[in-house]
């Protein structure tokens, strides 16, 4: 696991890529008011939520031994048997093609790569700012 931060007290938010090119475009938009946890395989990213309990998660749709859905759908999985907090996830999609697939994962947002770090530190923004202030 890589962090862009030390500080242990700072909201983490978990990205599971193995791809450098994909962590370096979402460090880019991630703001130093958050810790950006890099795990490099889908089948970590389970304990990761579990130890960390992020604000957010942040799947590639290609990632090592597990994709981003299999990763998403384990998720929502262990939240709804009450194992995992539940967050929202974003997933970073290769096509638009893919949109229909990340819906049937219960994501919450999506982009498709490659990323403009304006465009998600909005949808960051949008999922964890409160919506009635």
């Amino acid at each position: 696991m890589e962090s862009n931060a030390t500080l242990s007290f700072v909201p983490t938010i978990i990205l599971a890529t193995d791809a450098d090119r994909v962590y370096n475009e979402v460090a880019a938009a991630v703001n130093e008011n958050h810790t950006l946890l890099r795990v490099h395989a889908g089948s970590d990213v389970a304990p990761a939520v579990a130890e960390y309990n992020p604000l957010l998660v942040i799947l590639d749709l290609q990632i090592g031994n597990m994709g981003g859905i299999a990763t998403c759908l384990d998720l929502r999985l262990e939240q709804r048997a009450g194992r995992l907090p539940t967050q929202p996830i974003i997933m970073l999609l290769d096509r638009v093609a893919d949109i229909w697939l990340a819906e049937q994962a219960e994501i919450e947002k999506w982009l498709v790569k490659p990323i403009d770090p304006l465009e998600m530190s909005r949808t960051i923004t949008d999922l964890l700012v409160p919506k009635n202030l």
